[in-house]
């Protein structure tokens, strides 16, 4: 009868047909990318550590179990004892391994890749396979163990663990051995069922059952137990599975855990997260606007100050979480970056001014599209690095390749939930761990936690729930999100009401050209349901530095007003306007000129100009040994209002958007995965078939020993490597360090590193053999021709 298994993956890859191959691509991107030459260097590429665990990193938690399983059993296994081992369906999640190359064979010889098996190790905690652990085990003392448990041995190392392995196998006959164990043994075995590896003293010399007088010594006899060196045991597999109850994992999550939902009504969810979105917007609005006039400086290693920050945040009435993301979602946008002329500041960039005239809903989306896709996480802002060193916001190491992707799959848990529900963090959590378990590691455990919070701060979730323009964006729909939540926003207002004590009062949001040069005629003193402005001496003289008159001040109060302009409020800017200008500043380090000689005399008598270090040129001139914005801050400060002076002497006019920088360089996104249409996948397939049909068939010599094989390197591998996970025996072409061609059998153990640890039939000893230097490489059972 011929053997119709499959003898390596290469040759697996060639029996399937080509919309497996394309399916194979499909599932691991990394395969196709260069085309593979052959489907030899597909296998061999498929088999590679990176690959590999790029695979395994995005199964879900079902799938590893199964796989588990797979591990836990000798190669050429099957369907039905990995689902003993499993107690669940396995279809499926095998399907899904096949599919990946990650276990190929049929179901009554299942094989799974060798390097599979490197990366699980011993899966789920259980120890080594018996035969592995008896490895360390001398002749002597392995023939001891196989005379106490009634074994006969047969001579060969190898052989004889594999008896002792089939022994530990057997069900009945544990339950029989146990059955007459003490108590002390059983609390020795239940304390390594879980942690399979235990120094519970002395293991180091050999004991026999007759002279076993501790548990241990007791388990040790009968083989329940290895001894790993002289202090540590190890409980092989086959008896933790027995103690497991004939399960690798003692729960099987077959499917992701049902989200925990909560009744959230869709208006209310609607209009809170509308809410929180223009509320966004406007803090942005007023940070930037505030750096716009006073900006933070940049800390010399990158990012804001710890004094910055407290001022900021006392600015706007936040705390210093929601602070670092304000920052974070405006830099994220292009609204904010670093500039000045000597030393580096925050300020808003040149983008700030047209995005402030935009609607609240269109400024909401760049926030919220350039949050989605940035790869800085404002969240491990106040954390420490590696070397103890805190991150500080807009700091460089905040940048997490894994952001956005995690974003995007918190987004799609939320979008997948029923209409008029919510849910929790911890549920999210939940199921995303079990989706890419081997991914959830600490930081991606704090990205979900964080994008929930930052997706209700910025506005597109309430509550554990998505409103009606979240909902869009997630989905993709940018344009239709803009809709949603103009609709939700109430229509911009184009008019405040003055009132007599200095005060005006926004009824609801206005418009964003009104709202801009109304935060420059007044201040914000307080927010709500209305905005209440107030004017005063600095607001006022603000606008005429700006190079605004008296007229086109109270011309635009009147006209955005539906009270008359209070007389007071007349007054103020009146008169404001006649002693604005009168005191010039220019630059000596500064100078100070003046018509009103006795103004002049006023100031410099004044004790609170000392530091300026003032002295009179001339009867209208006084020179400052002090910049010119000193000299204008502690002049306002004193009650006058000083103009700069340009060197021809004009009046300096300081446009609103004087200070900005440049748009900050975005990071790079991550590259999605792109999915290629299916003809593009297919031609990729029809390649590597034509590469492999071409390839040169090397023609071995006849007899099994007449000369050394000649076949690729990648074939030499993928043999290797399958027939140590097999323990077959190989004839292999070596060339040694002399450059002498010879031939060997051997009975490879281990692949690793480009050397193949390998029993020597013709010297009878374990030897490392370079792969490199392998000419080629056959099974001895193989026909030759």
């Amino acid at each position: 009868m011929s053997d119709t298994r499959s003898r390596s993956l290469a040759d697996e890859l060639r029996a399937r047909d080509d919309d497996a191959l394309v399916a194979l691509l499909r599932e691991r991107p990394d395969l196709r990318t260069p085309v593979p030459a052959d489907l030899a260097a597909l296998a061999a590429r498929a088999t590679t550590r990176p690959s590999v665990q790029r695979a395994l990193d995005h199964l879900d938690e079902f799938t590893l179990q199964v796989l588990d399983a797979a591990v836990a059993l000798p190669d050429r296994s099957t369907v039905v004892a990995i689902q003993q081992l499993v107690d669940h369906d396995v279809a499926g999640a095998l399907d899904t391994l096949r599919r990946q190359a990650l276990v190929y064979g049929s179901d009554d010889d299942l094989t799974v890749a060798r390097t599979v098996r490197e990366i699980v190790g011993d899966p789920a905690g259980l120890g080594p396979a018996a035969e592995v652990a008896l490895r360390g085990y001398g002749p002597a003392r392995l023939a001891g163990l196989l005379a106490d448990l009634d074994l006969a041995s047969s001579g060969d190392p190898v052989q004889d663990a594999r008896t002792v392995a089939r022994h530990l196998s057997d069900v009945p006959l544990l339950e029989a051995l146990l059955a007459t164990a003490d108590t002390g043994v059983h609390e020795v075995l239940a304390a390594l069922t879980t942690s399979p590896n235990g120094r519970l003293g002395r293991a180091d010399r050999p004991v026999g059952r007759a002279t076993a007088q501790t548990p241990v010594e007791w388990l040790l006899a009968h083989g329940l137990l290895i001894a790993v060196d002289a202090t540590t045991v190890v409980l092989p597999r086959e008896v933790g599975l027995y103690l497991r109850g004939g399960r690798v994992h003692a729960d099987t999550a077959s499917e992701a855990p049902s989200p925990v939902l909560t009744e959230a009504p869709t208006e209310r969810t609607d209009h809170t997260a509308a809410g929180a979105a223009a509320t966004f917007v406007r803090l942005v609005d007023d940070l930037l606007d505030t750096w716009a006039s006073d900006p933070p400086k940049a800390l010399r290693s990158g990012g804001l100050g710890v004094r910055d920050r407290a001022r900021t945040a006392a600015v706007l009435d936040v705390d210093q979480e929601h602070l670092n993301f304000l920052v974070e979602a405006a830099h994220a946008a292009g609204l904010l970056g670093t500039g000045g002329d000597i030393d580096e500041v925050w300020l808003p960039t040149t983008i700030y001014d047209g995005w402030r005239t935009e609607s609240v809903a269109s400024r909401w989306w760049t926030l919220a599209s350039g949050w989605l896709t940035t790869m800085r996480v404002a969240g491990l802002s106040g954390s420490k690095d590696n070397r103890g060193k805190v991150l500080a916001p807009l700091g460089p190491d905040l940048a997490r390749s894994i952001a956005p992707a995690v974003r995007r799959d918190v987004l799609d848990s939320l979008l997948a939930l029923p209409p008029g529900q919510a849910t929790s963090t911890e549920s999210v959590r939940d199921r995303l761990r079990w989706r890419t378990p081997r991914l959830f590691g600490r930081l991606r455990d704090g990205l979900v936690t964080w994008t929930l919070r930052e997706a209700e701060l910025l506005g597109l979730a309430a509550g554990g729930a998505l409103g009606q323009h979240g909902r869009l964006l997630a989905a993709g729909d940018d344009d239709g999100a803009v809709a949603a939540l103009e609709a939700l926003l109430p229509e911009p207002l184009d008019h405040v009401l003055l009132q007599a004590d200095l005060t005006a009062v926004a009824p609801g949001p206005l418009t964003g050209e009104l709202a801009q040069r109304l935060g420059v005629l007044a201040d914000v003193e307080s927010r709500g349901g209305a905005t209440v402005y107030r004017f005063s001496d600095a607001s006022v003289r603000r606008a005429l530095d700006l190079g605004w008159s008296a007229a086109e001040v109270l011309e635009l109060l009147a006209a955005h007003s539906r009270t008359p302009v209070p007389q007071p409020l007349t007054y103020l800017v009146e008169d404001i306007a006649r002693r604005h200008g009168r005191v010039r500043v220019g630059v000596a380090s500064a100078y100070l000129r003046c018509d009103d000689p006795g103004l002049l005399s006023e100031i410099l008598a004044d004790r609170r100009v000392t530091t300026l270090r003032l002295r009179r040129l001339a009867p209208t001139v006084l020179a400052a040994q002090a910049p010119a914005d000193t000299v204008l801050t502690r002049l306002r400060e004193m009650g006058h209002a000083p103009a700069a002076e340009s060197p021809e002497g004009d009046i300096v006019v300081r446009r609103p958007d004087a200070r900005r920088t440049s748009p900050p360089r975005r990071l790079p996104s991550p590259a999605p995965v792109t999915e290629l249409p299916t003809t593009v996948l297919s031609a990729a397939v029809r390649a590597i078939r034509a590469g492999d049909h071409a390839r040169t068939v090397v023609k071995r010599p006849a007899g099994g020993m007449g000369g050394p094989p000649s076949s690729p390197t990648v074939d030499v591998l993928a043999l290797l490597q399958d027939t140590a996970a097999t323990g077959e025996t190989l004839w292999i072409g070596y060339v040694d360090a002399h450059g002498q061609a010879t031939q060997r059998l051997i009975e490879p153990q281990l692949v690793e590193g480009g050397f193949v640890e390998a029993f020597d039939h013709l010297r009878q000893e374990m030897r490392r053999f370079a792969v490199h230097r392998i000419t080629g490489a056959a099974a001895i059972d193989q026909p030759v021709s």
